[in-house]
């Protein structure tokens, strides 16, 4: 499982879906694709993408209704959808705003246009997750004012360690934590605990949340790696 920021492109032309494919991947996005609405619903269903850009005119169901289906579903709440559309006129635009779109990216594509729009709207999504409490992380959501951490949208159960375990490590991504640190900050320097504590906390935790994100570095503690 990649912990890379995931997108769903979804657009009823392969040229289109080809090119946009061949740029985000090259930006080291992790990208899924549709060809229609209705595939779009099941991929979104399945692969929990942290941003979907999604063009409006597509046979069968457009990308208004699948907007709207989306919205309906507090599962996307946090899931950033871009319309995709070679239309400017203003009750389009105002249409999709009106269903729950966050932006706008007109065709023909410019490439580093739809980079930069992209990641300015990963930094937006973000802070706000931030400003409620909550932060993500690939396809991991903490709340750290509710004490709750959801993976692909679903809710994970951690013990009150575990959750205080992953709130100091995802304080500083890419941090390394010496063993010493994490005893003295989750544990408190006058409680004794066993040498393996840490191991075992840390062994639970990568069972619930996925290998990838922590890592060990020997010798010396662990840090989290996004």
């Amino acid at each position: 499982m990649s912990s890379k920021i995931k997108i769903l492109i979804v657009d009823d032309e392969p040229d289109v879906l080809e090119f946009i494919e061949y740029n985000l991947t090259r930006e080291d996005y992790d990208v899924v694709k549709a060809s229609n609405g209705k595939d779009a619903l099941k991929m979104a269903a399945s692969e929990k993408p942290s941003l979907i850009l999604l063009d409006i005119m597509m046979p069968e169901m457009d990308g208004i209704e699948v907007c709207r289906e989306l919205r309906s579903n507090n599962d996307y709440d946090n899931t950033i959808i871009a319309f995709l559309t070679a239309r400017n006129e203003d009750f389009t635009q105002v249409q999709g705003f009106d269903v729950g779109a966050d932006d706008y990216i007109t065709k023909p594509i410019k490439p580093r246009l739809l980079i930069s729009r992209i990641k300015a709207l990963l930094r937006r999504t973000a802070a706000d997750l931030q400003n409620s409490g909550q932060q993500q992380f690939g396809d991991l959501i903490i709340d750290r004012e509710k004490f709750l951490v959801f993976r692909k949208g679903e809710p994970i159960n951690l013990a009150k360690k575990e959750f205080e375990l992953l709130q100091l490590l995802t304080s500083k991504p890419g941090r390394v934590f010496t063993r010493q640190e994490i005893f003295n900050d989750i544990w408190g320097m006058d409680v004794i605990v066993g040498d393996r504590t840490i191991d075992v906390h840390i062994r639970k935790l990568r069972e619930k949340i996925g290998e990838e994100y922590i890592k060990t570095i020997k010798g010396i503690g662990y840090k989290f790696d996004y």
